[in-house]
């Protein structure tokens, strides 16, 4: 994608895209949601805080540096983009210098040409791109619940953010442009597909989880205390609010209202439909009864396993990675038991294998049918692709991962990531924010006692 081009931008492709951005920031409070009723109660705040907390830190990293070590030109510095390219959002708003031919009756300029990204202002690529940084970093904390420091979120996250994922994501999504500018090497050397984010986000995220619950340590009890959700009804709503936001982040990637954002919309919709069945299967064969967690779990790994391939498959082919990925999202995530890893709320078993998952069968089940134009093995198209996604998936994995546990240890060595076992038995609502979710003491009293109470 060009950028940035002085000209006017398309109206109907810049109302999808402004659309699909605010459908992609709902996908965190969605995931708040998702991981705040996986938890046990005294823990609830503290999980959406970690959520929430990220869309307001990633927010102000990616407006000072992030978009231009994500967008920017990468000829100086190889991994990353320039980051004083666009530093504060420098040379992003439009040039009062810059006028479109023609005047109304009075002798002024009819239009103010401003900088685009393809057909949309480079403004709202800039926000569209901020929202998938904010889900990334969020999606990390299901793997360290119960246990970690809110600070020591806040320093890990910013500092991964800036080391790991502003990079990669410009390894993932920032093309060679015809101004000059060098992008991503995934995408302009390797070829690698990755539509919307499969390694850029999930096996990121999922790599990072795995690293920093292997550093911070297993919860007091588990596996032996039972550790249920608390809120069911909570974690089906964030389900439901991340299947919804979805279609911004896969349909809204073909960044303009066109064919491809319809073919990812179809897609998308169909692997998740069939995960969510595989992993009920599953879960009946293997437990002897499916449940409303096993359906939300199975939808997200749809979501995830699609999102790199959504725009390189047609319906057999989304159906077929949803049921690979429903079916191996639910056995994996039992994976964590037999090797010893807490990883609290399945981060790696749903992000990281479906993400895995997901890319590779780009390489099996791709047609040329599609926008992406590719053919995988099944399709006639040989090993290449198979390869192409393989090296891409298995890089950004290590490099999350290496980069992720040097993080990880550096804080634990320095201002501590674990909350005391005093903190950790009475709750980190309580301990790290000095609030609870729910006033049991109320339940049963009247609003008179309620406010003497009070």
């Amino acid at each position: 994608m060009a950028f940035p081009v002085f000209g006017t931008p398309d109206s109907g492709d810049t109302a999808w895209m402004l659309a699909s951005s605010a459908l992609v920031l709902l996908m965190t409070p969605g995931l708040a949601f998702f991981y705040g009723g996986m938890v046990r109660g005294k823990n609830v705040l503290n999980m959406i805080m970690m959520s929430i907390s990220a869309m307001g830190l990633v927010g102000v990293l990616w407006c000072l540096y992030g978009f231009s070590m994500a967008f920017g030109d990468s000829s100086k510095y190889k991994v990353f983009g320039d980051p004083g390219q666009y530093f504060g959002m420098k040379n992003v708003f439009g040039d009062a210098g810059h006028f479109a031919a023609g005047t109304d009756s009075a002798g002024n300029a009819t239009k103010v040409w401003v900088p685009l990204a393809g057909t949309i202002p480079l403004t709202v690529f800039v926000m569209f791109q901020l929202m998938f940084a904010i889900i990334t970093v969020a999606l990390i904390s299901g793997a360290i619940a119960d246990r970690l420091k809110f600070g020591s979120w806040l320093v890990f996250a910013g500092l991964w953010a800036t080391i790991v994922y502003f990079p990669v994501a410009g390894w993932v999504f920032s093309a060679d442009n015809t101004t000059g500018d060098h992008g991503g090497w995934v995408l302009n050397k390797l070829h690698a597909i990755d539509f919307a984010g499969g390694t850029a986000v999930h096996i990121n995220a999922g790599a990072a989880g795995l690293a920093l619950c292997l550093v911070l340590g297993k919860r007091k009890g588990w596996p032996k205390t039972p550790m249920r959700p608390h809120n069911l009804p909570f974690v089906m709503l964030g389900a439901g609010l991340l299947w919804f936001g979805w279609y911004g982040f896969n349909a809204g990637s073909a960044g303009a209202a066109n064919g491809a954002a319809g073919t990812t919309f179809l897609t998308t919709t169909l692997a998740t439909c069939s995960a969510m069945l595989a992993w009920l299967v599953v879960e009946k064969i293997r437990d002897g009864h499916p449940t409303s967690l096993g359906a939300a779990s199975g939808i997200v790994a749809g979501l995830v396993a699609i999102t790199p391939s959504c725009s390189s498959v047609d319906a057999a082919g989304a159906l077929a990675i949803g049921i690979v990925a429903g079916a191996v999202c639910a056995l994996a995530v039992g994976l964590k038991y037999k090797l010893g890893f807490d990883d609290s709320l399945d981060v790696v078993g749903v992000h990281l294998i479906g993400g895995i998952a997901g890319t590779l069968m780009v390489g099996l089940v791709a047609t040329d049918n599609s926008p992406a134009g590719v053919k995988g093995l099944f399709y006639g198209g040989g090993f290449d692709q198979l390869g192409k996604q393989a090296i891409g998936a298995a890089s950004v994995l290590a490099f999350s991962f290496i980069v992720s546990l040097i993080l990880a240890f550096a804080i634990k060595f320095t201002i501590g990531l674990r909350v005391s076992e005093e903190a950790e038995f009475e709750g980190l609502d309580e301990s790290e924010h000095a609030e609870t979710a729910y006033d049991f003491a109320a339940v049963g009293s009247t609003a008179r006692t309620a406010v003497k109470e009070a």
